[in-house]
């Protein structure tokens, strides 16, 4: 693999040194390890093990030179053909998010800090996979910045046994009468300093010959004056000492008795306290965020509350009188790091989160509209699984029309919008596309092709996006065939899309998967209604969807179908419908003198499919029970009237096609209602629907 890594600079630092150790890692493996920064003291580290590094300013903030480092970082990854890109900070992962996007390589990011909700922090969670070191962070990434759960990773950060050696306290060749506390962290509000100085002047009284030691980079500015103010107003001069940025923190661990991290606010881990762990120096700690999964109070470290300078004294003052406690905690501690916190184990399980972000592919297929149409996509589900057999695949449904895809075995989820709820409007529609952004899909294949469709592929930024060139916002994809084929039926129109993406599909079948407890509520229905199990009914679909009256055979002419096949067949049949054609279905009812059986409304989309499949034959106008017909095996006659069967109708073995388009001009008409009369519907006589039906009969079709 080749992996790069983007932070600020390489200067000495947890990220840093956390950057560093990946890259060597990863060299010593086999691997190419590139990094890119504005430079630092560790930069001549990776160089000494084969790493290469790129000096750029990747760590300014300057819109302009935002721009210009995602076209130099764009080039770096096609010069060093990088799979993988690792960002480790907000402005380098702003630069390589979209650098990953124009090149379609893998971005992934590490969560170092405890952000406030800030749209340049959100960056951070939009990688492929967010790494964090604690629990708290994971929380922090899921609940702040909306991190789908599927995509966080804890990792905890791990120190290196061999640089780090662990020193008994009992061991430790101190003058007995010494005693040494020490911080080791960036000199910033955040990290509490003033509190340790204030627990060190507290301490001060009652420890003889007291030293406290504070490392780490100290910038030059307000805080820092503050604190060497605070240090003299409190007569600490002799006692603390600012050793600034080190590059032995070996060596400083070796000079301690006891480390305090002192930090206000939630910490997203605590790399110095692993490092003391390793080293057998106590530690005392605030118990704020990701040092709660470090440090178990009593057992490997003392917890103190944050910003309260008197319990964390009482807390050092423990250790000092109760060195057999400190020693305890300093031996469990380093038997916890080598249990969980080992660098090969921080690094092992990076690298195989690279390889299963290689493996993985996120492929999000969008069909928002009809029942009908959903079930129409099942064979390009089908193929796109065969594909990718690893791949996660969602599929992007209306909330009326989710019930299609119940126990689908090619998708791993659905994705479930509502157009007229909480994804109503302009404000909705970025709503929605922020949530699909935020699942990092690799590949979009847009079945729907409308504007809103188009739109929500562009707004997920998949790097792939495939669909038709139609006019209808269809810039927004960046594969696209022209729709010039109109007259495909819709799975061959479908499978274009397919094809583009490299996918071959070959199975037409339509499929549909209901569940035990749908046949056994059937079951229950049919008793009711006093329908013998061996019993043959034919179920008809009396109407399409309310909108569309053109569609709609006559009532009159299914009262009389049903009459007549129960006079001639001894055949029941059952009118099925959605709620609201519950009228529609008593009308049809009064008019036929053979009672049919009334399930319009009566049931679920699979229990619908169950009673289809158990229909011995199905009448239909073109609407979505057609297509459950046809999935469930059902033989079937369909009526078309204002639509185009060429376009709409899928054929199967047993299954016959009703239409008037040769005979009246006007259709297909594609309008939802009709003045002239619906002479198209009513042109398809009872005689010929019954014809049809005596024929099967007699071939033995249905049975």
């Amino acid at each position: 693999m080749n992996i790069l890594q983007i932070l600020p600079s390489l200067d000495v630092g947890g990220v840093e040194t956390g950057t560093v150790d990946i890259a060597k890692y990863l060299v010593e493996r086999g691997h190419k390890a590139i990094t890119v920064s504005s430079g630092g003291r560790l930069v001549r580290e990776l160089d000494a093990v084969g790493a290469r590094h790129y000096n750029l300013p990747v760590g300014k903030k300057s819109p302009v030179s935002i721009v210009r480092m995602i076209g130099a970082l764009r080039d770096i990854i096609r010069r060093e053909d990088i799979d993988i890109v690792h960002a480790r900070s907000r402005v380098p992962a702003l630069i390589a998010y979209f650098a990953c996007k124009a090149t379609n390589r893998v971005f992934i990011t590490t969560a170092h800090g405890y952000y406030k909700k800030h749209i340049l922090s959100a960056v951070m969670g939009w990688g492929k996979f967010v790494i964090v070191a604690s629990n708290a962070m994971a929380k922090h990434m899921v609940s702040d910045f909306g991190v789908p759960h599927d995509r966080v990773r804890l990792i905890p950060r791990g120190v290196d046994l061999r640089k780090f050696k662990f020193i008994d306290p009992a061991d430790r060749k101190h003058d007995s009468r010494e005693f040494t506390a020490g911080m080791v962290s960036r000199i910033t509000p955040l990290k509490g300093h003033a509190d340790f100085i204030k627990a060190v002047s507290i301490l001060n009284r009652q420890i003889p010959r007291l030293k406290a030691l504070i490392v780490g980079s100290a910038p030059k500015d307000r805080y820092m004056e503050d604190l060497t103010l605070l240090t003299r107003r409190l007569g600490l001069s002799k006692t603390i000492e600012f050793l600034g940025a080190r590059d032995d923190i070996p060596g400083v661990m070796k000079g301690l008795d006891v480390l305090v991290s002192s930090t206000t606010t939630q910490e997203a881990f605590g790399r110095s306290i692993i490092e003391a762990h390793a080293s057998g120096v106590p530690v005392v700690a605030t118990g704020v965020g990701g040092v709660i999964d470090i440090v178990d109070d009593g057992k490997t470290g003392l917890l103190c509350a944050p910003q309260n300078p008197k319990d964390m004294a009482d807390k050092i003052m423990k250790l000092y009188k109760d060195r057999a406690l400190a020693r305890a905690l300093a031996i469990e501690a380093r038997r916890r790091i080598e249990s969980d916190f080992r660098l090969e184990k921080m690094a092992e399980k990076t690298l195989g989160l690279y390889e299963e972000a290689l493996k993985i592919i996120n492929i999000l297929v969008i069909k928002i509209s009809a029942i009908g149409d959903v079930i129409l996509a099942v064979p390009s589900l089908r193929a796109i699984r065969a594909k990718y057999p690893n791949a996660n695949i969602k599929v992007l449904v209306g909330i009326d029309q989710r019930e299609v895809l119940n126990g689908c075995p090619y998708i791993n989820d659905r994705i479930v919008c509502d157009f007229k709820g909480r994804h109503k409007g302009l404000s909705g529609l970025w709503r929605l596309g922020k949530e699909l952004r935020n699942m990092c899909f690799d590949i979009v294949v847009d079945l729907q092709n409308n504007k809103k469709s188009h739109i929500l592929a562009g707004l997920s930024t998949a790097p792939l996006r495939y669909g038709y060139d139609n006019g209808k916002l269809s810039f927004l994809l960046n594969k696209s065939v022209k729709d010039d084929a109109p007259h495909l039926d819709p799975i061959e129109h479908q499978f274009r899309v397919l094809k583009l993406s490299g996918v071959k599909p070959e199975d037409r079948r339509l499929e549909i998967w209901p569940s035990e407890s749908d046949r056994a509520r059937v079951q229950s229905f049919l008793a009711e209604n006093w329908i013998k199990e061996d019993q043959d009914l034919v179920g008809i679909n009396i109407r399409a969807r309310a909108r569309w009256q053109s569609k709609n055979w006559p009532v009159a002419y299914i009262a009389e179908l049903c009459d007549r096949m129960a006079k001639e067949f001894n055949i029941r049949a059952v009118l099925t419908g959605a709620k609201s054609d519950a009228d529609f279905a008593l009308q049809i009812a009064k008019l036929a003198k053979s009672k049919p059986v009334i399930a319009a409304g009566k049931t679920s989309l699979m229990e619908l499919a169950v009673l289809i499949k158990r229909c011995a034959a199905y009448l239909t106008p073109d609407s979505a029970p057609m297509h459950i017909a046809a999935s469930v095996g059902t033989p079937f006659i369909a009526l078309f009237g204002p639509t185009d069967p060429a376009r709409h109708a899928v054929t199967s073995k047993n299954c016959v096609i009703l239409c008037r388009k040769a005979e009246v001009r006007c259709s297909p008409c594609y309008s939802p209602t009709c003045s002239r009369k619906y002479k198209c519907m009513r042109g398809i006589t009872v005689d010929e629907v019954f014809e049809h039906i005596r024929k099967f009969l007699k071939e033995g079709a249905f049975k």
